[in-house]
């Protein structure tokens, strides 16, 4: 998952909205949207390495990831990160003991933000600055660097969220926008100009590499509906769509 926006709204009857893209080489298998095997955890998989990008358990916790850009950081031998999607969810604990654990051994890892919500509390962690958040009321957002990072592209899908409310055609719509920034606005995070500018855009096309899935996640106190739409190449192959009541208190 490159690129989270999400409406946090405690004490609410829906307490979370979540809207996403999902980026990854085109090559790199993924299953759909879908209950997985051990009926615990609705999710994407990445098939080569096992674990997701954003998923929910059938008791309502939460957890999103994103990468942290910075290539010249990167280990080649990490392990995966997107198991820390799968290995939350299936946690127990509160999300800020799972996160408490999980910062001591943060380095093993490449570069990522994780948010977290056991039912209760949202979280997130930066590993990339080793610093845990917290979030007040509203609309925040996330790409390849820290959150609310006034990338262009974070401002431009926090304030389309914003205007397009629970409207899900329009929410798909602000997902698929293409457009890119101008290069004075561009970050610099040490990949070539031409593909700083090609990852820009919240819905990203190159040859070889760009959006895969776009997400839409209600969470209210009861239950959740999720809504995924996959591209192949940036052509839209195929919509899940999942509503259903959590199974228990988190």
């Amino acid at each position: 998952m490159c690129l989270i926006g999400f409406e946090w709204q405690p004490g609410t009857n829906i307490p979370l909205r979540v809207a996403a893209n999902r980026d990854e080489f085109y090559a790199r298998p993924t299953a759909a949207l879908a209950w997985w095997p051990e009926g615990d955890i609705l999710a994407g998989c990445d098939l080569q390495a096992g674990g997701t990008w954003m998923g929910v358990s059938a008791d309502g916790r939460f957890a999103a990831l994103t990468n942290y850009r910075n290539p010249s950081a990167n280990k080649v031998d990490a392990p995966s990160r997107g198991q820390l999607v799968v290995d939350f969810l299936r946690e127990r604990g509160s999300a800020a003991q799972y996160l408490a654990v999980l910062r001591e051994q943060a380095g093993r890892y490449n570069g990522f933000n994780l948010l977290v919500y056991d039912g209760r509390q949202l979280l997130a962690y930066e590993s990339y600055t080793d610093r845990l958040l917290r979030f007040g009321r509203g609309i925040h957002a996330v790409s390849n660097a820290g959150f609310d990072t006034p990338w262009p592209k974070l401002n431009k899908l926090k304030a389309s969220l914003a205007e397009a409310g629970q409207d899900t055609s329009a929410l798909f719509a602000v997902l698929e926008n293409a457009d890119l920034a101008p290069d004075s606005q561009l970050p610099g995070t040490g990949v070539p100009l031409v593909l700083e500018r090609a990852l820009s855009a919240i819905f990203i096309q190159t040859p070889t590499y760009g959006t895969r899935g776009s997400s839409l996640l209600v969470l209210s106190r009861e239950g959740a509906e999720f809504i995924e739409r996959r591209f192949e190449n940036g052509k839209f192959t195929e919509e899940n769509h999942f509503k259903f009541e959590f199974s228990g208190l988190t």
